[in-house]
């Protein structure tokens, strides 16, 4: 294979940040649906192999953390499920190059998989150590972004702030 002509490294950041930032917008202006939900996930998995690529293990807990919550908001929860534990097995077992928020995150992103298979008792449970990792986030201004994500889910493969699964229909 030909050298490329170009900074590889940066470009494999260059699209790991651009196509990461491009699903969170989606993911959280609502726009994630039946109908756009494979170009959303094909983002998703993109921005996760580049930062697989040129990234830290905290790059490859938040790339699986992106594909995971795409997959819950298109409801496809056996795959929400799949990218939800790698995210949070990740973010454990590397707790010291991870931020606090990680936690958070990681808690939430499952708490959605579960929401989205119907698992109602593991949802809620995710859903409280979510909440409680997102007290625990140390920087005012990084506790107050999760808080605005966490009762924002509301859609599909989210959960109301009661913790009850949402209908999926």
């Amino acid at each position: 294979m030909a050298e490329p002509s170009f900074d590889l490294a940066a470009a494999h950041r260059w699209f790991g940040v651009e196509l990461n930032n491009s699903t969170w917008d989606a993911l959280a202006s609502g726009s994630v649906t039946a109908e756009s939900a494979d170009a959303h996930i094909h983002a998703a998995h993109a921005s996760c192999h580049h930062w697989m690529q040129v990234g830290t293990v905290a790059n490859r807990a938040r790339g699986e953390l992106t594909v995971a919550n795409v997959y819950a908001a298109a409801g496809l929860a056996e795959a929400a499920l799949r990218h939800a534990r790698r995210c949070l097995e990740l973010t454990q077992a590397n707790r010291a190059q991870m931020a606090d928020w990680d936690v958070a995150f990681a808690c939430d992103v499952l708490a959605r998989a579960h929401a989205a298979a119907g698992h109602d008792e593991h949802a809620r449970q995710a859903r409280e150590r979510a909440r409680a990792a997102g007290e625990a986030i140390a920087d005012p201004e990084d506790r107050k972004f999760f808080f605005e994500w966490f009762p924002a889910a509301t859609g599909t493969g989210c959960l109301q702030d009661s913790a009850l699964p949402v209908d999926f229909a």
